[in-house]
């Protein structure tokens, strides 16, 4: 028998005096085949909210989206938000700050990404700025194509590193990470001094549970993908959305 993640014990509930930092895409909405097509329902939005007043603002979204993208999808809530995997940081109530231009040679990548995609129907590439992903969630057949394409491309981006996901690569700089983006808001009120909590689905979330962990928090895994620093888990969105409520 495994004694694999799906035994990982759920998370304790909900405390008002943590620091609650959550992934979106895979954990608080189900992906999409267009990234842009995702519904984020308006009870989540105001779950999210009362959840925030009641933590005096110590909740923050971490994500691989661009916080432009989540303020729209969480519209009218501007959370403390981490974007681009960290390399984008705005505390509540902040402006965002202008991102570093993206070097040329990521453009003439993604121009060639796109030529490559335009094989595989329901494939995309995902312009994120200094950031750039290849998904295949729609055309899984593209994924070795797409996989071999970006791990060529990255060695012509210096500073850049890939980042595997759900039937997903993206090519970042790797000055950042979501742990480093955690770890920033901890050291910043009204996070200081609070248990951290994460709670979060894919690969790119690991360097989140393992900053929590560093740190005497909780790292939350939702599904049942193996090899996670992870120590709770709930098993799917649902689960998310329910153990959200009760803390609401």
């Amino acid at each position: 028998m495994s004694d694999g993640p799906p035994f990982l014990p759920p998370p304790p509930p909900l405390s008002e005096r943590w620091a609650l930092f959550l992934d979106v895409d895979g954990t608080l909405v189900p992906f999409a085949d267009d990234p842009e097509q995702v519904y984020v329902s308006q009870r989540l939005v105001e779950r999210l909210g009362a959840l925030s007043a009641a933590m005096d603002g110590a909740l923050a979204l971490v994500s691989g989206r661009r916080v432009e993208m989540l303020d729209r999808l969480f519209s009218p809530l501007r959370l403390a938000s981490a974007g681009l995997h960290g390399l984008q940081r705005r505390r509540a109530g902040e402006a965002l700050g202008v991102p570093p231009d993206a070097p040329a040679a990521l453009e003439q990548v993604r121009l060639e990404a796109l030529d490559l995609v335009s094989a595989w129907p329901g494939a995309l590439v995902e312009d994120k700025g200094e950031a750039m992903a290849l998904h295949w969630r729609a055309r899984p057949e593209a994924g070795d194509a797409l996989r071999a394409y970006a791990a060529r491309a990255v060695e012509r981006l210096p500073g850049y590193q890939l980042q595997p996901g759900d039937m997903v690569v993206e090519l970042r700089p790797h000055r950042a990470d979501k742990g480093t983006a955690i770890a920033a808001f901890l050291a910043e009120a009204p996070f200081r001094g609070r248990q951290p909590v994460f709670v979060g689905d894919d690969l790119t979330d690991e360097y989140g549970f393992r900053a929590v962990n560093a740190q005497q928090g909780m790292g939350v895994l939702v599904g049942d993908r193996g090899g996670s620093a992870a120590r709770y888990r709930l098993p799917d969105i649902a689960a998310v959305h329910a153990w959200l409520g009760a803390g609401a």
